[in-house]
């Protein structure tokens, strides 16, 4: 164990003390070594110490009690006390004045600027005044100065601590900050996530619920498939909102991963059982797309053929990847009724579109198709860039 080490229990207990008990031990302390010399010998003078020598101690050491509330005030005190020492021709040689020191290391330590610097100017003017001796009044010198560098020394320090402290606190705040926006980002994705699987599986189930009863007599194999679509929408929804909740849960398992490109020819054929005609063609080289690309693009397609079974009244749905050089193109349209665009004032199915696709670095557009009847999404996600050849990792 170092010897810092050792001390730590020392230093935390002391620093639970209130501060006038420290300064009381203190000013015990500095009485007990300037009177150290009135015990240790007799008086040259043939007896022993006169009572004023005491009295001049005691009354240079007591003030030390307040040195804290009153810096300066307790320096005026002490040096009064010592200046009044050599009254009595009794007394014998002077003790070294800790007193003294302590209170101008105090005020170094604790005052502000021009009190310090003013007590500092007058208590070496009136050393010089009142001491007789040059080497006595050097040595003085040399030792109110050392005092107040070693005050000024202990101010900056507890400064530079107390700077220290409150960045590691402002530090403390802005991850707790940062944590909080991203838990609220987080649990936006999942409320988004959430909104589109209900609203697609709701949506399937209610077509094919609304379809059933009318060709349960006429073509029973058609309700009959209407029924398992209905069971597979319900399944399917089951599962990913289990995989969504899991997110929320601490002690969760391996997670299964979240729908991407790959899902979008089975999320077609999902929604191709409801009755409604869907294609899916893709052209060009696929290229690398970020995760949050790839589950947007599922998301996107998702939401926007739930919008066509909802809303549209159409008997068709085309959805188009283009892959690009920097980037792939979502092309959705279906030969419905249609309406105007939605991006400023629509629904919060084709916001969420906007918004998805904004997150992600691309940008999202819905309007009436210009070439017939019907609606159309074009979304435009931005590729992943592969590092340049020979750049540092």
């Amino acid at each position: 164990m170092s010897d810092l080490q050792f001390f730590d229990p020392v230093r935390r207990w002391s620093r639970s003390l209130p501060p006038i008990w420290l300064d009381a031990g203190l000013a015990a302390l500095v009485l007990v070594v300037q009177l150290w010399p009135f015990f240790s010998r007799e008086s040259p003078f043939g007896g022993p110490w006169h009572w004023w020598g005491y009295a001049v101690v005691v009354a240079a050491a007591v003030p030390l009690i307040w040195r804290r509330r009153a810096p300066v005030t307790v320096l005026l005190a002490t040096l009064s006390a010592t200046a009044l020492y050599d009254v009595v021709d009794e007394v014998a040689a002077q003790p070294i004045w800790y007193g003294g020191l302590m209170a101008l290391y105090t005020v170094a330590a604790y005052s502000a600027r021009w009190p310090r610097v003013i007590t500092l100017v007058f208590t070496i003017a009136g050393g010089l005044l009142i001491v007789g001796s040059s080497e006595t009044a050097l040595r003085g010198i040399v030792l109110f100065v050392a005092a107040y560098a070693i005050g000024r020394a202990a101010a900056s320090s507890r400064a530079h601590a107390a700077a220290l402290e409150e960045r590691a606190a402002q530090l403390a705040r802005e991850r707790q900050a940062e944590a909080d926006r991203a838990a609220e980002r987080e649990r936006a994705r999942i409320a988004h996530d959430m909104h589109d699987i209900l609203a697609h599986a709701v949506s399937l189930m209610v077509v094919q619920a609304e379809a059933g009863p009318v060709v349960v007599r006429s073509d029973p194999a058609r309700a009959e498939a209407a029924f398992d679509a209905i069971a597979g929408a319900g399944r399917d929804a089951m599962v990913q909102l289990r995989r969504m909740l899991s997110v929320l849960k601490e002690d969760e398992g391996p997670r299964s991963p979240q729908p991407t490109i790959a899902a979008l020819p089975a999320l077609a054929g999902q929604v191709r059982a409801t009755g409604l005609e869907v294609t899916y063609s893709t052209s060009g080289e696929p290229g690398p797309l970020t995760p949050d690309a790839e589950i947007a693009a599922y998301r996107i397609t998702q939401e926007a053929l739930t919008n066509i079974v909802k809303h549209a009244g159409a008997t068709r749905a085309d959805i188009t990847l283009a892959w690009q050089d920097d980037t792939l193109m979502i092309d959705i349209t279906d030969d419905g009724r249609g309406g105007r665009s939605a991006f400023p004032s629509g629904g919060n199915g084709l916001i969420g579109i906007r918004e998805r696709a904004a997150a992600c670095g691309g940008t999202a557009t819905a309007d009436r198709r210009a070439d017939g009847p019907g609606f159309r999404v074009l979304v435009r996600l931005p590729l992943r860039r592969a590092p340049r050849e020979g750049r540092a990792a």
